[in-house]
């Protein structure tokens, strides 16, 4: 048990009463993990760092909108011990990126799943594994890059995470080396009660002139109130190319938490793309450091919500060299009286001359209900440097609609090809055809299934 004692050595300020059980659930899991001295102190650390900060709050700037109090509420249960619940290859037919070919790696309630698997055409020295076995069974490619990009004492989600990690996916490229096909990584939510939680920490290194291709799915079989909370380090090696897609369509009774920290070297080109559709609430962190001299980065975004959904994007790209591009473009498609939030920050540090930033965000509102926050921010010490930041809220164009139609398109087509081409803008941008096409497909069907949004109910 957490006693005054415990809770002043803490924090001398007292932890928040909230926090009480997690660290009363992490004494007991302390017990019977079993893990090698330098990850036992990570995980000391995550926790103290948790009961430390608390849930955030409406009060804390970073989430004045996103109120994670229903995450609070929720009883704490993580899944500590793995279980398949029935789930079988045929059940996971029907998700996105099936049929993609290369390797697969899937965990299923945050633990991973051997039997539905598959790593297939990797070339020499690449790894494509769980984390949880990277860290057993040879630490030497793990230990310099696990816990230092994702930082624990400036996120209770991410504390939380490092406390209670189970397993997660190891990738790991070396210098030179080319996969040809996509490495798939699949999470699989089969929750039946409230409250349980799957903490998922996935590392991706890829070492220089690598490169290599990374989707990132998370899914549900399941309607319950559970908890998805994953981190995601990344990074990429001088003069590494490196595609990194997060598709997030869960539950529409789930919370989803996600953090992703990357790390990028000297001439490194990177593209990342976080596509949310799922979930009740739903928070994308995306740390990016640019710690090397000419590289590019380009972070790509889309977020449909509907109902009472609320999608969050809140990022901070790090120019800490000179000569570095980083372009940020995000789309949101809202209907009913769902929320956005999108809360971007460009870091030019004083070194970082030469920089050309880019960050746009742009917001169509299908229903008069619907309700879009955006804060693009510039934050520049250096002095020459070409830095841009636009956001538009808007509704569909009436003389666009007044066009398609009065070439005989009938007005829900109408609508529905013009915010499939405002969804287009994003989805054009992902490299990889055989997942851009599905991607593609899997909106135009969303749209199209969506009442709502062909119709424009207000």
């Amino acid at each position: 048990m957490i006693t005054t004692e415990t809770k002043t050595k803490l924090n001398p300020n007292q932890p928040r009463r909230e926090t009480v059980p997690y660290w009363e659930k992490f004494e007991q899991f302390e017990k019977i993990a079993k893990d090698p001295e330098w990850v036992r102190v990570a995980r000391k650390a995550g926790i103290s760092h948790f009961v430390e900060l608390g849930f955030p709050t409406l009060k804390d700037e970073d989430w004045r909108f996103t109120n994670v109090a229903p995450i609070a509420k929720l009883p704490f249960k993580p899944v500590l011990e793995p279980t398949r619940d029935g789930v079988t290859a045929e059940a996971l037919e029907h998700f996105m990126f099936a049929g993609l070919a290369g390797s697969k790696l899937v965990f299923v309630d945050g633990h991973f799943a051997p039997e539905l698997s598959s790593t297939v055409n990797l070339p020499e020295g690449v790894k494509v594994k769980s984390l949880a076995e990277a860290i057993a069974k040879g630490p030497a490619q793990v230990e310099p890059h696990l816990f230092h990009h994702a930082r624990s004492d400036a996120s209770a989600f991410t504390a939380l995470n490092t406390a209670f990690f189970k397993d997660g996916a190891f990738i790991y490229v070396p210098a030179g080396q080319i996969v040809p096909e996509p490495i798939q990584l699949l999470y699989v939510s089969t929750a039946k009660e409230d409250g349980t939680t799957a903490h998922l920490r996935n590392l991706i290194v890829a070492e220089r002139d690598s490169q290599v291709t990374i989707v990132e799915s998370y899914v549900s079989l399941s309607d319950a109130a559970y908890l998805t909370n994953s981190v995601t380090e990344l990074v990429a090696g001088d003069n590494a190319v490196v595609e990194h897609l997060k598709l997030q369509d869960e539950s529409q009774q789930a919370f989803h938490i996600t953090t992703l920290a990357a790390h990028f070297g000297r001439a490194s080109n990177v593209l990342t793309h976080s596509i949310a559709l799922g979930a009740k609430l739903s928070r994308t962190n995306i740390h990016a450091h640019l710690a090397g001299e000419g590289l590019e980065c380009i972070l790509n975004g889309l977020y449909l919500t509907r109902g009472e959904q609320l999608a969050d994007h809140y990022m901070v790209v790090d120019h800490a060299q000179a000569h570095c591009d980083s372009h940020e473009y995000f789309n949101g498609i809202l209907a009913d009286k769902s929320k956005s939030v999108f809360h971007g920050r460009i870091l030019v540090r004083p070194d970082a001359q030469k920089t050309d930033a880019k960050q746009t965000n742009k917001n169509l509102l299908l229903s008069d209900n619907a309700t879009a926050n955006t804060k693009p921010q510039l934050e520049i010490y250096a002095d020459d440097v070409k830095c841009t930041h636009g956001a538009t809220v808007g509704q569909l164009n009436e003389e666009a609609i007044f066009y398609l139609r009065s070439r005989c398109i009938g007005l829900e087509t109408a609508r529905r090809m013009l915010i499939h081409s405002f969804a287009g803008e994003i989805i054009d941008r992902v490299r990889c055809q055989p997942v851009r096409e599905e991607l593609d497909k899997l909106v135009w069907d969303r749209l199209e299934q969506d009442e709502q949004k062909t119709t424009g109910n207000k």
